[in-house]
């Protein structure tokens, strides 16, 4: 892959090399992702940062998926735990983002940011404009207009602001495609947040146990469902 002066290097396949220091991208679909929990510690070893943007989140339903996932992120924290305790600090967007954050930090499409398309129109996001391109949201010789526009703010998502997965992407565009309202999150969403959060979890507290770490941030608390929808349901 070619990385001069880039700030952030997509890599192209799993045999491809993460660089030292660099900050990595592999786009992949959860099966592909189960499949290479080696490929990826390897990249942990030597980026200083890898992000994992998982592809099919739309498939992720089932509890083999869920099993296969939890498995993967086990094995990607004990690598993490190694890293750390000998002194490295490599960040993973799955597992380490939740140990660093104190609040939610989505992508804030809609509300913080907006897209500003090559056919001079604004959208919600790059996917809008790809999947809808006549669904825009002004252009610019007339400027923004969003409709509802508070309904992409988190005060506005009942569910997401009493939420502490706060590495969830909570993405607007998929909240949309599935279940038709942008402040409402699909299970599988949700879902596939938590067990991340969960695993992210197990992670901190057994590098607690080595040593001090990220002494100003709290213990994740411990929970006992995946979506939020069925603790509201209680």
């Amino acid at each position: 892959s070619k990385h001069d002066d880039a700030d952030a290097l997509v890599l192209n396949g799993w045999d491809d090399v993460a660089p030292e220091g660099s900050v990595a991208v592999m786009r992949t679909t959860s099966a592909g992702l189960f499949q290479h929990p080696h490929e990826v510690g390897k990249w942990l070893a030597t980026a200083l940062r890898l992000n994992i943007v998982i592809t099919d989140v739309t498939t992720f339903a089932n509890d083999a998926q869920q099993q296969l996932y939890s498995e993967f992120l086990q094995k990607i924290g004990e690598k993490l735990e190694h890293l750390y305790v000998s002194g490295a600090t490599p960040q993973f967007n799955l597992l380490t983002d939740r140990m660093m954050l104190t609040a939610m930090n989505n992508c804030g499409a809609g509300d913080t940011c907006i897209t500003l398309a090559p056919n001079g129109k604004f959208y919600i996001c790059p996917a809008f404009y790809y999947e809808h391109p006549e669904e825009s949201v002004g252009d610019l010789p007339g400027g923004i207009a969003i409709p509802n526009r508070q309904h992409y703010k988190l005060q506005s998502a009942p569910i997401c602001r009493r939420c502490d997965a706060w590495q969830c992407k909570r993405c607007v565009w998929l909240n949309r495609k599935m279940t038709l309202e942008v402040n409402t999150p699909s299970h599988e969403q949700c879902v596939m947040a938590h067990l991340e959060r969960n695993a992210s979890r197990g992670l901190m507290t057994n590098i607690r146990k080595q040593g001090t770490f990220l002494p100003e941030n709290p213990d994740i608390p411990e929970m006992d469902y995946l979506d939020p929808f069925d603790n509201l349901n209680k």
